[in-house]
């Protein structure tokens, strides 16, 4: 699923090169806020001024749009992102995608006789 990312400043990002992605979710706004961006391909690192503070995620993804808009009141960038591999954020449906993966697995090898069982006793041989 693409992500949509703000970040306030210019930040030209050229489409399908590979970013790591630094969040943390702002206690005001209840929003995941952009902290910095490390252009994976060329190394360049682009951080916003504050301190990091609480705990923070980090995540891979691809650019897939990048829009730097100038205006009087600042810079901004917005960024769509494809995530590569799951993200921080997105642990819990990762989770819960592989619960589900164990209980089909499960009820297939119940369906063709499963392995928890113990193998049939041999009969004794008398000769």
């Amino acid at each position: 699923m693409d992500r949509t990312l703000l970040f306030y400043g210019q930040v030209a990002l050229p489409v399908g090169h590979r970013i790591e992605v630094t969040e943390h979710l702002d206690p005001d706004t209840a929003q995941q806020v952009v902290l910095s961006l490390v252009d994976l391909d060329t190394g360049i690192r682009y951080r916003r001024g504050e301190e990091q503070r609480g705990a923070v995620s980090r995540w891979i993804g691809r650019v897939l749009e990048c829009t730097v808009a100038v205006s009087a009141g600042g810079t901004r960038t917005t960024l769509l992102v494809d995530p590569i591999g799951p993200a921080a954020t997105e642990a819990g449906v990762a989770l819960r995608g592989a619960d589900a993966a164990v209980e089909a697995a499960k009820a297939e090898a119940d369906r063709w006789g499963g392995t928890d069982r113990p193998p049939p006793e041999e009969p004794e041989r008398f000769w």
